[in-house]
């Protein structure tokens, strides 16, 4: 009988223990973080809110043959190829560091994680980017004067991203970049732009991408215009494939972003891929 009473007399506080520990357990579920909003590194051109994890190495293969409008003459685009070798590693989970090569440009960047997107709290990952490109293509032999820092391009973009669902990612990354050289005089060194960007996954291993950049202060007659691409992702577990077909045949942020001369109203756009491959 006493320890029926006792029992009784307990069972408030046992329920009172057991209400905070579910609401415990509640909390740490809430503080769950949202991973794999994109299985890519990038969208098409536009970087994505993915990092590499603590002690990856990457080695990337971006290649862009020519346009497609250049027909059979130019074997549809695969003659007069710009590729773009990257290695990338990841210092930490918040920060990643890269150095590329390409026909158009060297390119040394860094993305660094501001926030997670968090399960039934914080709605979106915000993620940081920077680079630093070197422009190979200015020739002494054009520019007499030309002088060192003039082939320098520096771009700061800020990534926000959301998933939404298993299936759909979308990501907006408000930029500026800025020129020491630009080749149509009438166009600012500084310059904004704004870049949208979707992953929407179609089968197990397979997604479809798609990215848009909208140059915000491009001058008036300016011979370039704003990047369209459009492609697929295949995730074979060890690396990441994509194919696409943009309107830029720049890779680097100052080459897709300023210098896009395809159009796609015309036929003249791009085929590329982007191969990722992990150590």
């Amino acid at each position: 009988m006493r320890k029926i009473t006792l029992l009784l007399l307990l069972l408030p506080f046992l329920s009172f223990s057991q209400d905070d520990l579910l609401s415990g357990i509640d909390s740490v579920a809430t503080k769950e973080k949202v991973s794999s909003a994109f299985k890519g590194l990038k969208i098409v051109n536009l970087e994505s809110t993915k990092l590499a994890a603590k002690g990856d190495f990457y080695f990337i293969v971006a290649h862009r043959f020519a346009s497609v409008k250049t027909g059979f003459e130019g074997f549809f685009g695969l003659d007069n190829a710009n590729t773009q070798l990257k290695f990338l590693y990841g210092l930490n989970n918040w920060l990643t560091v890269s150095a590329a090569r390409s026909e158009f440009a060297y390119d040394f960047s860094t993305k660094f994680k501001l926030q997670d997107q968090i399960e039934n709290g914080f709605p979106v990952a915000i993620v940081g980017f920077t680079s630093l490109a070197f422009n190979n293509t200015l020739k002494e032999t054009n520019y007499p004067n030309l002088k060192f820092e003039d082939r320098m391009t520096y771009v700061a973009q800020l990534l926000i991203s959301r998933k939404f669902s298993e299936n759909l990612s979308l990501e907006i990354a408000p930029t500026f970049f800025h020129e020491n050289f630009v080749d149509f005089d009438a166009q600012d060194n500084s310059q904004y732009a704004i870049g949208v960007g979707g992953r929407y996954k179609i089968a197990k291993r397979w997604s479809v991408n798609v990215d848009y950049a909208a140059h915000l202060n491009r001058a008036s007659g300016s011979p370039y215009n704003n990047p369209l691409s459009i492609g697929v992702d295949l995730d074979t577990g060890g690396h990441v494939f994509q194919m696409h077909f943009t309107s830029s045949q720049g890779i680097h942020e100052a080459g897709f972003l300023g210098q896009t001369t395809g159009d796609w109203s015309k036929g003249d756009i791009f085929f590329g891929f982007n191969l990722v491959r992990v150590f």
